[in-house]
């Protein structure tokens, strides 16, 4: 028998730690992929559905695509995790593993954010893109704002690039004169890490008259007097409201113990939990990195590389090095790059690649070659 190695969650860090360890020891291991969605999505493409540029069935990647030698996938529900046990329970089956990687994610909580649910929207979800492509096309102008309600978020530079593709949306419509713009962030820059690439950004905004609202968050929303509220009191007029929402662990995994201080602490070398034979990787970590995909796509190799060592009695890999890097809208159909390393001391570095054709197309490869890496398509 393989090792048995258990993965709950297919997104970024369940799909990459699948491929590795199917690719380098196929029958060697039983993976088992477990995910409650029947598809999975790349978060930029969120954009491309909420804009209209995508339909919704040509972003998604099916699950039931996934043939991969020692891997199976299944579509159930998890509904507890043991750790000390390395067991999982679904509606629909007990599993026992060796090995157990949680990559479960950040969930949204609408409800922390008053009348987000009433009146406002979000794009962070699949669900929610679908629904702005819905309600975009009736919008007739006034005051957009989009806020974040609490952090840690995913994709930090997913806020800044909303309202610079708005603000092209609304200029297309013929809209935007008589709109105004504002982003509400948590940050004194909107990428801390990388100066340069938050004066560009900056930059962005003033060139567009998009108002950049800095080290708040939204406290918020009442959708009858069309007004947000900040945390520190201050009231915005606001016509349409995109909020960024609050982020938590699953409920499953806050039940089993994993989470301490709202998240699974882990080695940020190895992605190891403080139980044994258990990993964690992805957003639902406090590694110390982003909550972003490419950053759970760079954790779970180093797990993949860790369990292939330990199959061939071979030195285990080099740490996790924290390095990642995210594409940004800067609109006017252009695409930045920004890489970071957020485990490097004393302080996060970042490299900036300015907006240019060409990342438009790097970052359709990037998009590209996870599709047929992880699906075959």
């Amino acid at each position: 028998m393989g090792l048995r190695v258990l993965v709950l969650g297919a997104g970024f860090g369940g799909l990459e730690l699948s491929t590795t360890l199917s690719e380098t020891l196929g029958e060697q291991v039983e993976v088992t992929l477990i995910d409650k969605k029947e598809s999975f999505f790349i978060g930029f493409s969120k954009f491309e559905v909420m804009f209209g540029r995508q339909t919704a069935d040509a972003a998604r990647m099916l699950y039931r695509n996934i043939v991969k030698p020692g891997v199976r996938f299944r579509r159930e529900n998890i509904i507890a995790i043991d750790p000390e046990a390395r067991s999982v329970t679904t509606d629909s089956n007990v599993y026992e593993a060796d090995i157990l990687v949680v990559g479960l994610g950040a969930d949204y909580d609408l409800t922390a954010t008053p009348g987000l649910v009433e009146g406002g929207y979000e794009f962070y979800s699949f669900a929610g893109a679908e629904r702005l492509r819905e309600y975009l096309p009736t919008f007739l102008g006034g005051h957009v704002v989009v806020g974040v309600a609490d952090t840690p978020f995913k994709c930090p530079p997913a806020p800044s690039e909303s309202v610079l593709l708005l603000h092209d949306y609304l200029t297309e419509r013929g809209l935007r004169e008589q709109s105004k713009i504002t982003l509400v962030m948590p940050f004194g820059h909107p990428i801390p890490p990388s100066p340069a690439t938050s004066e560009a950004l900056l930059e962005a905004f003033a060139e567009r008259g998009i108002n950049y609202i800095a080290d708040r968050l939204v406290k918020a929303y009442d959708p009858e007097r069309k007004v947000v509220t900040l945390i520190d009191e201050t009231d915005l007029p606001c016509d349409f409201f995109l909020c960024i929402p609050k982020h938590r662990v699953p409920q499953v995994v806050e039940e089993s113990g994993l989470a301490q201080n709202g998240w699974i602490p882990v080695n940020p070398a190895t992605l190891e939990t403080r139980f044994p034979g258990v990993y964690a990787v992805g957003d639902v970590t406090s590694v110390g990195t982003p909550k972003a995909g490419v950053f759970a796509e760079g954790a779970a190799r180093v797990v993949a590389q860790r369990l292939i060592a330990q199959v061939r009695g071979e030195e285990p890999p080099p740490p996790f090095d924290g390095i990642g890097a995210c594409y940004i809208e800067f609109g006017d159909k252009r695409v930045g790059r920004v890489e970071v390393n957020f485990l490097s001391a004393p302080t996060p570095t970042g490299t900036f690649t300015a907006p240019s054709l060409q990342m438009v197309r790097d970052k359709l490869e990037f998009a590209t070659s996870r599709r047929a890496r992880w699906f075959g398509e």
